[in-house]
């Protein structure tokens, strides 16, 4: 009689003390993961989602970069059953090593060993807390254990003209599941074996096998010219020992995906793509289908009534379409076209609000117009006002314009007109 094996012990780690510069002014007040995105959800939702749905119940969120809001969601939002061992705690710097703070997402995994000494796991599936996919971690787990590698990174096919935004994984040809070289932003790539007008992008998604990432983080510790990064210094480490794999995001298959949102992937890193990706949403057939219930993403959005469209004081009706309206959204006699609006959004009688993303209590005044605009929570923009419509008087009034975009603080004062 056959032997099954056993199953492996994995341990997922969370890297969520990204900064996110690019996207301030959203990220004054919090770390990039929390901020939030498609009306509900904080970014670091849609990586925790996927490790869970792989059935990954053990997870850890490193955490450093004004990390409160991101501590109290991951706290108050992602509760496991302790009865069976899960969960899914936030981990803040913690100097173990020395009075300093992480010096790179390899440092980061090197100050919390203790967490792999707690655990004891086989496999460390190491994720990043500011994509927007779907990923069973699940296959990739298993292609990784059958490569024997030490280490397989995940990569997205991109077009070889845009090789130079990212860190591509050669591969070698004889052997396309091996990585050949890993290249930091390259401008003469080679194409894939494949695919020659494509290479392969790293996701800043890896597995581990614990031992080998171990060795990797703690012999990085001690050299002195690394910077310390998952990608740039650990995962050449294992490409010079021939130990490192590559998984092909195309073979991943997600319960419930449709053709138009198979393959899916965004890194929100700058406005124009944080934007572009809330975009992605509205269209009738959306890019990325947040309704899949096979592979549901998770959150909580607190106590807020349904979404209540009305006419306003005057009679006016209510236009909206191509729209996310969250719950406890108000519309009265208003209009709000090509955006997303989030809980506890109010559009007064006769204001307009287009091609824009509204966060948790923003309050649009009678008559006022928002156009191409991300507005931070709890902004109260007064009637008649316009946002959006002229971008030089937006600058006059202290609003960052970005990329064709205007974008509002937190709570950020707008002046009377």
């Amino acid at each position: 009689m056959a032997i099954t094996p056993p199953r492996k012990k994995v341990l997922a780690v969370v890297l969520a003390g990204g900064e996110g510069k690019r996207l301030m002014p959203l990220t004054a007040d919090r770390a990039k993961p929390a901020v939030p995105f498609g009306g509900i959800y904080r970014l670091i939702d849609f990586a925790l989602s996927n490790v869970v749905n792989s059935g990954y119940l053990k997870v850890v969120v490193l955490t450093q970069y004004k990390s409160h809001s991101l501590d109290r969601h991951v706290t108050t939002t992602w509760r496991m059953s302790n009865l069976l061992g899960n969960y899914v705690t936030p981990v803040p710097a913690q100097q173990r090593v020395g009075k300093r703070w992480y010096l790179g997402s390899a440092d980061a995994i090197f100050q919390s060993l203790n967490l792999l000494t707690d655990e004891q796991p086989d496999i460390v599936v190491v994720v990043g807390a500011d994509h927007v996919y779907r990923m069973d971690f699940s296959q990739m787990v298993a292609d990784h254990v059958e490569s024997g590698a030490g280490c397989t990174v995940a990569a997205i096919r991109q077009p070889i003209g845009l090789a130079d935004q990212f860190g591509v994984i050669d591969v070698d040809p004889a052997s396309p599941q091996k990585i050949r070289a890993f290249l930091e932003k390259p401008t003469d790539p080679v194409g894939l074996p494949d695919s020659p007008d494509e290479v392969l992008a790293s996701m800043g998604n890896y597995v581990f096998t614990a031992d080998a990432l171990v060795d990797a983080v703690t012999r990085d510790a001690d050299r002195e010219q690394s910077k310390h990064d998952m990608g740039g210094d650990i995962v050449p480490w294992f490409v010079d020992k021939s130990e490192s794999a590559v998984y092909d995001y195309k073979d991943n298959e997600v319960p419930g995906a449709t053709d138009r949102d198979r393959g899916y992937w965004r890194d929100v890193g700058t406005m124009r793509s944080y934007y572009d990706a809330h975009k992605d949403l509205v269209s009738p057939l959306p890019v990325f289908n947040l309704y899949n219930k096979a592979w549901p993403i998770y959150t909580s959005y607190g106590p807020h009534p349904p979404a209540k469209l009305v006419e306003g004081a005057s009679g006016a009706g209510v236009s909206t379409f191509n729209s996310i309206l969250s719950p406890g959204v108000v519309v009265t006699g208003g209009t709000v076209n090509q955006s997303v609006l989030s809980p506890a959004v109010w559009v007064k009688d006769g204001a307009e609000v287009s091609d824009s993303v509204l966060m948790d209590g923003v309050w649009i005044g009678e008559g006022a117009v928002v156009r191409n605009a991300i507005i931070d929570k709890g902004v109260v923009v007064p009637p008649g006002v316009q946002i959006g419509v002229d971008h030089e008087a937006d600058r006059a009034r202290g609003f960052v314009v970005d990329e064709g975009l205007t974008v509002l603080a937190k709570q950020q004062s707008v002046p009377e007109d």
